[in-house]
């Protein structure tokens, strides 16, 4: 039977606060004597991680584990060896844990790594200023870390990841402090880191924006120890006092002398606290609990001791054992403590009585039934605080017992309790070594177990967890997929085949199996990659479903036809447009096409966007792909495009030139390229004519209608005439531009000379119809009598010329048409003038 959990309770000197000290773990022999060495302690029930202090002696033929200086190992609190490497970056200046539970070695060069428990680690630096300078001390904490450098400046790194390191207000150090501490961002109102600088008499309180001097008059101070809280501090000063303050410094809580403990040999090792309201003071042998009004507990061990604040209490590590100090928790105190009249141990007391089938049981129960309700609640809360499972299964039992009298109550809190407290028993086991307790473990969340235990390499239990919490077990597999391609690397140093067919296979066939059909597979593809295993990482990559997570990976493993193909399938577009442009960056010209071309049907959409996005932004390509393709009529065509938007000269001639080149390569296309020839030549000449003009006349890109024209208003019938003659223009066509552009100059006598030149080859209606289009009827009327004759009536008309009309269809014995232009005249003279000639006629 276990024991009570009042046999470990200690009592304030008020009589009314109890502390408790519970042992989580034996551990002899399995660590070595913590005084020679400098420990970092992981809260939640996290690993310890001891150096060899090289500036203390050690003695040889212990039995205990021996640890070289050159080495860091960590254990866990049962005393189990979790990981061991050796260091080779220079003095190590500060080392300490993260939140999730991976270990920060800094150097003395700024350089600091960021270890997991299975030994891998990602480097990264604080800057070329601190390399130059160098590190002399440094504080870290979950999330980040705050280096002091030789030039006494103070440089914090938010995150894990590489951040840039930001320099903090000048604290106006002119010596390194005598103690510092830190107070995290989560912890300050500002959210903002907040350093402590003990210096001279006095702290400076630094912060990224200023530096503010406390103005004390105590120090300085050897120990610096901000609460879990953040909202108090633990001062120790040279004399030996320790002051607890706020942490705004406006209120003064507690003093306590510690010169006059008699047990106490030594200077003070540690100042920790132990929650948020008692404090552990720490020497070789003795762990001194001073309460909030100076009261005290000493605690003996058999060898030096290291302290972890937690959330809740102080973990206490030794050679021989890890122990738990906390104060006792206030449902356990109200069932447990003896002579409670609360209705919780009532009910306790009821539930042992029914055990032992006495009446006195149902009269408990009746004399709490108003607070019945609040009695449960608190046994199934005190069934949390406990660590021993017998415990817990009574605490239970009793809130049960109790539950049945009642008519309404929510089970859910007596079930997520029993839920909880299985989790953690299971945690505690000493092979897992995470003795985490009921407050940490509603704190830090389920998930946050479920990746301590992942990082540990327990996946069973680890799924086991995720399945009985009702969790995805996606993290849980992704991690194991990730543990097992390292582990089967050193299996297949040649990473032939079948080996990756079968590794591929087992972790397909498992996610398949518990439902990890949310995970990544090309996050575990990546891994596969990174650790040399690009078999087994494409073959990972056809199991991805999304394309935007398969083809970045396939494009950093140089697998380029098929990241190209991977996105096509897809059919994201802008996958495909980003597949294109990385690899128009990285290939060769040449290999980027020829990867294009030999894609065949299945990439042809791919040709198809690139085409489209290089006739939009980068028309070189467009030429160089369809060059590479003998695409000669896109190209041509593209020449030409380009030619309409060029107004140099000789650029757009050599543009047209280009496409006549490239038309005439095909057979098919004489036509075309018969037409750029002759467009060519015609932009030559319009060349040669602006030049010949010293730019007072524009022809250039003109048509060739356009330009003779330019050129018979300008006065070059010569000019006119030779492009009439080389470039072989019809009769009918040079006739009528020479009419329109002698009327548009009005040059009739011209205009009269070229129509007698010869026979118009247009007939010369035109000219009468041109002629009064333009609004010179009086010019057309000499035109009238050169055009045939069933037409002249009509024209002379239209000259307005009615009389001659009439004569034209007297002439012609035309009665019909005389009548006809007798209803269209104008006016009642002109009437009376045909009705003459009509009359005449008869």
């Amino acid at each position: 039977m276990a024991t009570h959990p009042t046999a470990s309770w200690q009592a304030m000197q008020d009589g009314n606060t109890f502390y408790r000290r519970q042992q989580l773990y034996s551990v002899p022999g399995k660590l070595p004597e913590l005084s020679d060495y400098i420990v970092a302690g992981c809260q939640y029930g996290g690993p310890i991680a001891l150096m060899r202090d090289s500036t203390k002696l050690l003695a040889l033929g212990r039995v205990t584990p021996v640890v070289t200086k050159a080495q860091i190992q960590v254990f866990s609190p049962a005393g189990e060896g979790l990981l061991l490497f050796s260091w080779d970056q220079g003095k190590i200046i500060k080392f300490g844990w993260s939140l999730d539970e991976r270990l920060v070695v800094l150097n003395e060069e700024g350089v600091y790594r960021v270890y997991d428990l299975q030994g891998e680690y990602q480097q990264f630096s604080l800057g070329t200023d601190a390399a130059d300078t160098g590190v002399i001390d440094a504080r870290i904490y979950g999330n980040g870390l705050v280096a002091l450098t030789s030039s006494l400046t103070l440089l914090e790194v938010k995150g894990w990841e590489g951040a840039r390191p930001l320099t903090l207000a000048n604290p106006g150090l002119s010596e390194p402090p005598h103690a510092w501490s830190i107070i995290p961002p989560d912890l300050n109102i500002s959210r903002h880191v907040e350093v402590l600088l003990s210096t001279e008499t006095t702290i400076f309180t630094v912060d990224n924006l200023e530096n503010v001097d406390q103005r004390l008059s105590r120090g300085p101070f050897t120990h610096i120890s901000p609460s879990p809280n953040g909202k108090f501090l633990a001062l120790l000063t040279f004399t030996g006092t320790l002051w607890v303050v706020s942490s705004d410094f406006q209120r003064n809580i507690t003093e306590f002398e510690t010169t006059g403990i008699p047990e106490a040999e030594g200077s003070v090792q540690q100042l920790e606290w132990c929650g948020n309201d008692a404090l552990i003071v720490t020497w070789t042998n003795l762990v001194l609990l001073v309460g909030p009004s100076g009261e005290t507990i000493p605690y003996h061990y058999g060898s030096s001791t290291f302290a972890v604040t937690e959330l809740d209490g102080v973990r206490v590590m030794s050679t021989d054992v890890c122990d738990l100090i906390q104060k006792v928790p206030a449902s356990t105190l109200s069932v447990f403590r003896p002579g409670s009249t609360s209705a919780s141990a009532i009910l306790y007391d009821a539930w042992e009585s029914f055990n032992r089938k006495s009446p006195k049981a149902d009269e408990n129960v009746r004399s709490i039934r108003p607070d019945l309700a609040k009695a449960v609640d608190e046994c199934i809360d005190a069934a949390g605080r406990e660590w021993e499972p017998y415990w817990q299964r009574r605490l239970l039992n009793a809130a049960k017992f109790g539950r049945g009298f009642l008519d309404f109550y929510n089970p859910t809190d007596f079930v997520n309790m029993g839920q909880t407290l299985k989790v953690l028993n299971a945690v505690r086991f000493y092979e897992v070594g995470i003795p985490l307790t009921y407050t940490q473990y509603d704190y830090a969340s389920p998930s946050h177990l479920i990746g301590r235990l992942t990082s540990r390499n327990m996946h069973l239990l680890a799924l086991r967890i995720s399945s009985f919490l009702s969790l995805k077990p996606d993290a849980v597999l992704k991690h194991w997929a990730c543990a097992k391609i390292m582990k089967s690397r050193a299996a297949s140093s040649g990473a032939d085949a079948s080996g990756d067919d079968e590794v591929c296979s087992a972790i397909v066939e498992k996610f398949e199996q518990l439902g990890g059909a949310d995970v990544s597979y090309a996050e575990i593809a990546k891994k596969a990659w990174e650790v040399g295993r690009g078999g087994l990482a494409t073959k990972l990559l056809d199991h991805e479903n999304k394309g935007s997570d398969q083809v970045p990976l396939l494009l950093e493993m140089k697998e380029d036809k098929l990241a190209l193909v991977k996105a096509v399938d897809s059919g994201d577009t802008d996958l495909v447009y980003y597949v294109l442009l990385h690899l128009y960056k990285r290939l060769p010209l040449g290999s980027f096409f020829k990867l294009l071309e030999d894609g065949g049907p299945r990439l042809a959409p791919a040709n198809r966007l690139l085409e489209v996005y290089a006739r939009e932004q980068n028309r070189e390509m467009l030429r160089d792909f369809y060059y590479s393709d003998d695409r000669r009529v896109e190209s041509a065509i593209l020449c030409m495009e380009e030619a309409t938007w060029m107004k140099e000269p000789n650029a757009k001639i050599s543009s047209i030139k280009a496409a006549h080149k490239f038309f005439s390569e095909d057979k098919d296309r004489s036509f075309e390229a018969k037409m750029m020839d002759d467009y060519g030549r015609l932009l030559s000449a319009q060349h040669q004519l602006d030049m010949e003009n010293d730019g007072r006349i524009s022809s250039f890109g003109l048509s060739l209608n356009e330009t003779i024209r330019l050129c018979l208003v300008n006065g070059m019938a010569r000019k006119a005439d030779k492009l009439k003659s080389d470039f072989k223009i019809p009769d009918k066509r040079f006739w009528y531009i020479k009419l329109k552009a002698l009327t548009e100059i009005r040059d009739f006598e011209g205009l009269d000379a070229f129509a007698k030149s010869k026979r118009s080859p247009i007939g010369y209606e035109p000219f009468v119809r041109h002629l009064i289009e333009k609004g010179y009827a009086k010019d057309a009327i000499a035109y009238v009598a050169r055009c045939d004759s069933p037409k002249r009536a009509d024209l002379y008309a239209d000259c307005g010329e009615w009389p001659l009309a009439g004569k034209e269809c007297k002439d012609r014995g035309d009665k019909t048409k005389l009548e006809e232009l007798r209803k269209r005249c104008p006016n009642s003279m002109l009437a009376r003038e045909l009705d003459q000639i009509l009359s005449s006629m008869k």
